[in-house]
């Protein structure tokens, strides 16, 4: 044993749990964090208080979240994880009954001074219960058809729920980081590829079932569908937020225009420029090395989790850290993809950059549990 560890493990409880915390993870999702409260100044014409000074706030009320959480004991997070998921589906249940309108969506909570996203809680509470329903499962059951059928249930139960609101785009993350999970669990590939053949005759369904009595989405999700094929189609209405996206990306340039210099943002032609779009506010300003740049500090923060779930030696705590880095990964990949082009125009956030409440301090909240699992794993 080396003095380091010898120290660590003479320390009192609380100071070596502190010191066992992944600090490099700590110091990347605040250097992420950074930029968002740079584009949030930017986009408000170099004001702190209409979205950067609200952000910084709730970010630092998620870290000391994020530290309370990972100080619990990873078997009090894996004994908690089916009343989390629960709470998450009466939540869904409740906004269904009577939650808040915006947008043309019923999506959130009004529950006194706070205003309430369940679908983004059932993102990380359906991550905890599958990986402690794996955890508790045989491992030689993994792939047999029964005990696959049960996390389906649990997978496609929100989801339906979600699409009722409706919210394409996170029914999609919760079906993709559920799968992700059973993947990474050992369930079959033959699984995977017979839910890639129902996934491709539901497309077509979907697109069949257009200006029919059973049409299965809006016509507004139709729209952006079409827009996503061809923007030019319609640059003035459904296709406006995506031109101006690719116009803010293209004009970025290599190195960018300048901070505060976008004329794109700064003009207002950018949609949603502190939410959903606040991607190409950064190309633009900052470039392709803004861009690439952000993307590293994403890509380090998944190596961190795939690194740590591969090092510890629980199923529970593995499979959790590999299910929060997968969400993770979805939120910044769809969101990307989106503002690029290279996806339908969907409501998923750039993680720790987009200005809003719910999804900064559930995703802190879930990387409390990443922490968990990396302080309290076997050593």
């Amino acid at each position: 044993m080396s003095l380091l560890d010898y120290g660590l493990r003479s320390a009192p409880t609380g100071i070596r749990k502190v010191l066992f915390i992944n600090w490099p993870l700590v110091v990347l999702l605040s250097a992420v964090a950074c930029v968002g409260f740079l584009m949030l100044y930017s986009v408000a014409g170099g004001r702190m208080e209409v979205w950067a000074e609200p952000q910084m706030k709730r970010f630092g009320a998620g870290m000391a979240g994020m530290f309370i959480i990972a100080m619990v004991p990873i078997w009090l997070w894996r004994n908690l994880s089916a009343l989390a998921y629960g709470f998450a589906l009466v939540l869904l249940i409740a906004v269904d009954l009577f939650g808040d309108v915006g947008m043309g969506a019923q999506r959130w909570l009004e529950l006194g001074p706070l205003r309430l996203q369940p679908s983004e809680v059932m993102k990380i509470a359906l991550v905890m219960a599958l990986a402690a329903y794996y955890d508790w499962l045989d491992i030689r059951r993994t792939s047999q058809l029964l005990w696959v059928a049960i996390p389906a249930v649990l997978i496609l139960v929100p989801t339906a729920l979600v699409l009722s609101q409706p919210d394409l785009g996170t029914a999609l993350m919760l079906v993709m980081g559920g799968g992700l999970v059973m993947f990474a669990a050992g369930v079959s590939l033959w699984y995977f590829g017979t839910l890639a053949a129902v996934g491709i005759a539901t497309v077509a369904a979907v697109l069949q079932s257009r200006g029919t009595s059973w049409q299965l989405l809006r016509d507004y999700q139709f729209r952006r569908i079409d827009v996503f094929l061809d923007p030019a189609s319609d640059p003035l209405g459904a296709g406006y937020n995506i031109t101006q996206a690719q116009i803010a990306l293209g004009s970025g340039g290599w190195a960018g225009r300048g901070f505060m210099q976008g004329t794109q943002s700064r003009l207002n032609f950018l949609p949603e420029k502190h939410t959903d779009f606040i991607f190409t506010t950064l190309a633009e300003e900052f470039g392709f090395v803004g861009g690439i740049s952000l993307l590293a500090l994403y890509a380090l923060v998944l190596a961190f989790c795939i690194h740590s779930a591969l090092s510890n030696k629980d199923r529970y705590a593995a499979l959790l850290t590999l299910g929060i880095g997968a969400t993770f990964f979805l939120y910044f990949a769809v969101n990307m993809g989106m503002v690029m082009g290279l996806l339908p125009v969907v409501g998923v956030p750039l993680p720790l950059v987009s200005y809003g409440g719910t999804a900064m301090m559930i995703l802190l909240m879930a990387f409390g549990l990443v922490q968990s699992a990396h302080v309290h794993r076997p050593r």
